[in-house]
């Protein structure tokens, strides 16, 4: 064994403090470099955000374009026990048909009494405002129609799709696994189940055409803004005697004119059209409440108020404990009241009360959703609610 000197030992010792103070150096450089990137990402996003302004395509349509509707009647099969009974004709002879259709054609109907893990349900699709082409999958949503218990566990067998009304073309396929809503066992949806096979294409849009605009938007200061925006962005310039682009026809429709030198680009000149940005500020829009009754969701505007009112709901009573002038808690005074009354907290400065006091009264009530949208409809029918009441 060799000893080192002590020359030696730190001439070492200084080779590793240095390698040492490399590798340092290096991951701070690392470091340096990732947050340079990630700064000029943040700067990137920055730039690039999105501003207060909403556009006319999320406003309106074009007239002629909507949602299709395919249906069918299907087989969802697998289930655990949970199906139609097999006593029920209005499942055996679809489930004798399937069979036949397979080479397994069965002598009679009473062989299928015992059946209980199959269920005939109704198939619906709805196909965008965009359309829909060959080999696009979309959503399928299946709703039991006779005895069955639940659908979860199963699987749609492969049904065709045809339009709205009878003697419809098949439009589409539909087959696959099932998932169950979490509240109603009896109806599900099977995710990008069905499969086009014919297009569905909106209607070609002409030199003129129109735009409707979305219900919530609707109004005169609303058309009259839309169109406003639009002419304004369209006119190169001001004091051109150009006919204008847009026109208001009514609270719901806008009138475009394709000017005869942009008729050639007409898909750039709609493209156009249907990004011009505009002001919502601008629009006029009421305060809205807008309530869901399937998702049990109510959505409010900040604006929304109401006026003083009383509530009183069902044999609920809002209760109060009032201490005595010498207070124990064995013997307390309460007071029970069944009206809970909304009034402005600032009195001096508005007679209105604000959605805050509104959601402090229903918490106090303990009202759950369905009923806190039946007391809004009449507070609205009463005129106390100060804004827009949509209910979906």
């Amino acid at each position: 064994m060799h000893s080192l000197t002590p020359d030696q030992c730190c001439s070492d010792s200084a080779r590793r403090i240095g390698a040492i103070a490399r590798v340092v150096r290096a991951r701070l450089a690392g470091a340096m470099a990732r947050l340079a990137v990630l700064a000029a990402a943040l700067a990137s996003l920055l730039l690039i955000a999105p501003s207060s302004a909403t556009t006319v395509q999320e406003l309106t349509r074009l007239k002629g374009h909507g949602e299709s509707v395919l249906r069918g009647l299907g087989l969802v099969m697998g289930l655990p026990g949970t199906g139609d009974s097999g006593k029920e004709l209005s499942m055996a002879r679809p489930l004798a048909q399937w069979l036949r259709n397979n080479g397994n054609e069965p002598g009679a109907l009473k062989e299928l009494q015992g059946v209980k893990n199959v269920a005939v349900v109704s198939v619906t699709v709805v196909v965008p405002a965009t359309g829909a082409l060959a080999d696009d999958t979309l959503d399928v949503e299946v709703v039991a129609i006779n005895s069955c218990k639940s659908l979860k566990g199963g699987r749609l067998s492969l049904c065709p799709l045809m339009g709205p009304y009878v003697g419809d073309e098949h439009f589409a396929l539909a087959e696959g696994a099932i998932d169950v809503d979490a509240t109603t066992p009896t109806v599900g949806k099977v995710r990008l189940g069905a499969r086009m096979v014919r297009d569905i294409k909106m209607p070609e849009v002409k030199d003129v055409f129109e735009m409707i605009i979305q219900p919530h938007f609707a109004g005169w200061p609303s058309a009259t803004q839309i169109v406003s925006t639009i002419n304004d962005q369209q006119r190169a310039n001001p004091g051109d005697a150009e006919p204008p682009v847009a026109e208001a026809i009514d609270e719901r429709t806008i009138r475009v004119t394709i000017p005869k030198a942009e008729r050639a680009q007409r898909a750039a000149f709609i493209a156009d059209i249907m990004s011009t940005e505009v002001n919502p500020r601008l629009l006029g829009l009421p305060a809205m409440v807008i309530c869901n009754r399937r998702s049990g969701a109510i959505i409010l505007t900040a604006d929304v108020t109401v006026s003083p009112v009383a509530i009183t709901h069902r044999d609920l009573t809002i209760t109060t404990t009032t201490p005595p002038p010498t207070p124990t808690p064995q013997d307390p005074l309460i007071d029970r009241e069944k009206w809970m009354s909304i009034t402005p907290r600032d009195t001096s400065t508005s007679q209105a009360a604000r959605l805050a006091d509104l959601l402090a009264a229903f918490n106090r009530l303990d009202i759950p959703i369905d009923q806190q949208m039946e007391i809004l409809q009449m507070l609205a029918k009463g005129g106390q609610l100060q804004g827009k009441l949509v209910v979906d």
